[in-house]
This record gives structure tokens, sequence and C-alpha cells, in this order.
């Protein structure tokens, strides 16, 4: 069963800091390339971060810095910690999962999502 579950999400104020989770399925958690995506209101979605197989990772330059990709391979589990969070990181974050061979936040890559958690960031 493909299955993406996000965790985590709530509402703090600037400079704190949130873990979010995507429990996955092992099938779905086998992907080439798992990553964190974002959307605000009114806005395009984008990626956050994502991480290959090899362990690789990658930020968009908004969060390098202040947020931390990694798996607990363990729970098949992804993780997302977010520090140092600003007004403008508030948004729905999505996990995602691609098993296309390159490794991008190109989100047309990705075949299998979560329903999303909500993070609120106030100034």
């Amino acid at each position: 069963q493909v299955q993406l579950v996000e965790s985590g999400g709530g509402s703090v104020q600037a400079g704190g800091s949130l873990r979010l989770s995507c429990a996955a399925s092992r099938f779905t958690y086998s992907a080439y390339c798992m990553g964190w995506f974002r959307q605000a209101p009114g806005k395009e979605r984008e990626g956050v971060a994502t991480i290959d197989s090899d362990g690789h990772k990658s930020y968009a330059d908004s969060v390098k810095g202040r947020f931390t990709i990694s798996q607990d391979n363990a729970k098949n589990t992804l993780i997302l910690q977010m520090n140092s969070l600003k007004p403008e990181d508030t948004a729905m974050y999505y996990c995602a999962a691609s098993f296309d061979w390159l490794c991008t936040t190109e989100d047309f890559r990705y075949t299998y999502w979560g329903q999303g958690t909500q993070v609120t960031v106030s100034s």
C-alpha cells in the first residue's frame, strides 16, 4: 500500500522550531528520492528539501542553514527539522516520493504525495 502521512505541524512564533515527520509505507520509502514541499495560500507549490537514496541532500535557498532533512530508516520516516522559523515559512507542508532517476524539487517527478500538515509562524 502506498502511503505518506505527515505530522508535526502547528503554530509557533518567529524564531521557534518545529519537527515534521512523514511516515511512509515500505514501498514508498524505497523511492529513489523523497522531498518536502510547501504551498502558501495564493502561491505556487515550492520544493523545500530533498534527499536521495545515497543520502545526498539539497535545500531551497530560502531554508538553507535553518531546515534539515533526514531519514529514520528504522521507522520508514522522513523528517524535516525546521529552526529559526519565519512568518514567510507559513504554508501547508507536504512530503512526496519519487522513483524518477533524477532527484530534484521539480514536483512533476514525484508520484506519491501526503495530505499535508499546516505550519503557521506568527511574528
